[in-house]
């Protein structure tokens, strides 16, 4: 594993609202903006325009953000995860069992609409990391 932990920012339906205001403050560029009604899912119209991923780069600083579902909600406290962007399928696998042993599965090792394999583990101390290897790297 090469990559550093990334952080994942989760808000109640303000994600657009915070990322400018980061870039007003740390410059940086706002990319991959992708909302919950470009997704290949069913959404309520409600969360047609909420963000559902967008990243965030001002070099070094980097971290991704999203707004939570409807019905969904986070907690100030519980809205940052940690992400690993994974190198190989058996790597992914490797660390979602790892994790899971002594953690809570929050969603279970996937294949996702976006072209990766996919996990959200809480692990034995509370802290949550999301797992993803893009397929397209193999």
């Amino acid at each position: 594993m090469k990559q550093n932990a990334v952080p994942y920012l989760s808000f109640n339906g303000n994600a657009r609202e915070a990322l400018a205001y980061y870039k007003e403050v740390f410059g940086g560029e706002i990319t991959n903006v992708q909302t919950y009604g470009q997704a290949d899912f069913p959404t309520p119209p409600e969360a047609e325009e909420l963000i559902l991923h967008a990243r965030f780069r001002q070099d070094p600083l980097f971290f991704m953000v999203s707004d939570a579902f409807p019905g969904r909600a986070v907690e100030i406290g519980s809205n940052i995860t940690l992400t690993l962007e994974l190198e190989s399928s058996e790597e992914i696998e490797t660390i979602y069992g790892r994790l899971s042993e002594r953690g809570n599965i929050l969603m279970e090792l996937q294949d996702t609409f976006w072209g990766a394999r996919y996990a959200k583990v809480e692990d034995g101390f509370g802290v949550i990391w999301d797992l993803n290897f893009e397929k397209s790297r193999n």
